[in-house]
């Protein structure tokens, strides 16, 4: 019994980091993100470190099942140690210096960065702005958040079309 409601927790625990690092999930770094003894997989973007540590956490719930304990203390402590290094690196990942490169590079990567940062500032705010509206009680408060929530969405759109122009100059720059 005690098993299943831990698991239930961790579940909830890496549930509510993905739904943490969902606006910068898809945001990729030069390098990679952790040690490969923490996360197998080598993709530079930190939602493949989310699906790897899901994948770890269903793999633990059939050690579970199968009654296997060596397993179980392996995974129960990779799975933690994949859980705290995945929210280091959400409240953090605009502080992540990038791997040397040409000043150009540089430059460049360091403008992805700043969009990264404002198109989830971007999100942040148009979220809090639909929340309000379907809170909203008079058709004058309605209207004034109407009219925000499609002002944020058009400079989300503006910074999304930015932030490929700026990938779009990084892979031209890579090749």
């Amino acid at each position: 019994m005690k098993t299943d409601t831990l698991l239930q927790s961790l579940d909830a625990q890496l549930s509510r980091l993905e739904a943490e690092i969902a606006p910068v999930a898809q945001h990729a770094t030069l390098g990679a993100r952790f040690d490969r003894q923490l996360f197998t997989t080598r993709s530079p973007r930190l939602q493949a470190c989310a699906e790897e540590a899901r994948a770890n956490l269903r793999a633990l719930g059939r050690a579970v099942a199968q009654q296997q304990p060596a397993q179980v203390q392996w995974l129960a402590e990779r799975l933690a140690a994949q859980l705290e290094a995945i929210a280091r690196e959400s409240k953090a990942w605009m502080l992540r210096g990038w791997d040397s490169g040409s000043p150009g590079l540089t430059r460049w990567q360091r403008r992805r960065l700043q969009h990264q940062e404002y198109e989830r500032r971007l999100l942040e705010m148009t979220q809090a702005r639909r929340q309000r509206l379907a809170q909203a009680t008079t058709l004058d408060e309605q209207q004034r958040l109407s009219r925000e929530v499609e002002a944020c969405a058009a400079r989300l759109a503006r910074c999304r079309a930015a932030l490929e122009k700026i990938e779009n100059v990084l892979a031209r720059m890579t090749r």
